[in-house]
């Protein structure tokens, strides 16, 4: 599990710029998909080369069918899909760090300035929570398409690959073998179960993510109802500038 460190530590830093929803797609990621895949999945496929058994004996057939059948393993196949997956989420956590940099070296400039009346941070406070609004939420909603887009691009890729189901024997008359040899699959339907098990997590962030992009075009539309985003230290939420500039006018009357 300890390749998995570095992803896990950046993305778990990222949890608090995300909306509830997002939330739960992040607890679909580690522990659906980046913890059973480190912890159940190697294990079940193992060396499957070496443990496929074929009825014949001629050299370098066995290579020449498992390749053929599986021109890249189910392993790496879905740690391709974590990455990639995972990567738009990466690259708006770089964009929310660089914005709270910025605003960060703003505030020091207006405390050594001792002006008040410049340019004001709006996207952050000191303790580094963010409003998701401007800029950031349209990086926070192409986030979530390229994340829409990546999965069903790997699904639709596992199905053209090898399909959902495993079947315990493969036909193979690809040279160099004699003729058309049959090879077996060790544990088929246990793996089966782990294929349609990874399907299934997969189509559940996929369905999250969607769920995600109506929400926050709902939250966008109705501006008088602000959308809460948690975090592990303060509730920030979406901005709304109406809700802001009534709260203002109500307290200036008072």
């Amino acid at each position: 599990m300890g390749e998995w460190g570095f992803l896990s530590s950046l993305l778990d830093k990222v949890q608090s710029h995300f909306t509830v929803i997002g939330k739960v797609w992040m607890t679909v990621l580690f522990i659906f998909r980046i913890m059973v895949l480190g912890a159940g999945a190697e294990k079940v496929w193992g060396d499957e080369q070496s443990n496929m058994i074929c009825n014949t004996k001629q050299p370098g057939c066995k290579n020449v069918c498992y390749d053929h059948a599986f021109p890249i393993s189910h392993i790496r196949f879905w740690v391709l899909q974590i990455i990639f997956v995972s990567t738009p989420t990466l690259v708006y956590l770089g964009h929310v760090m660089h914005v709270i940099h910025k605003e960060n070296k703003l505030r020091q400039w207006l405390s050594q300035a001792g002006n008040e009346m410049g340019k004001m941070p709006k996207y952050s406070d000191e303790k580094g929570h963010v409003k998701i609004k401007g800029e950031l939420l349209a990086s926070y909603t192409v986030n979530i398409f390229f994340r829409i887009l990546l999965e069903i691009a790997f699904i639709v890729g596992q199905y053209y690959l090898y399909g959902f189901i495993l079947d315990p024997k493969i036909e193979c008359s690809r040279a160099p073998c004699p003729f058309t040899v049959e090879c077996f699959m060790s544990r088929p339907t246990e793996k089966t179960i782990f294929i349609i098990f990874m399907l299934v997590v997969a189509c559940v962030s996929l369905l999250l993510n969607v769920v995600e992009i109506f929400y926050l075009i709902c939250s966008k539309s109705k501006k008088q109802c602000p959308l809460h985003i948690n975090s592990s230290e303060n509730t920030a939420t979406l901005y709304n500038p109406e809700s802001a500039w009534h709260a203002t006018h109500s307290q200036s009357i008072h």
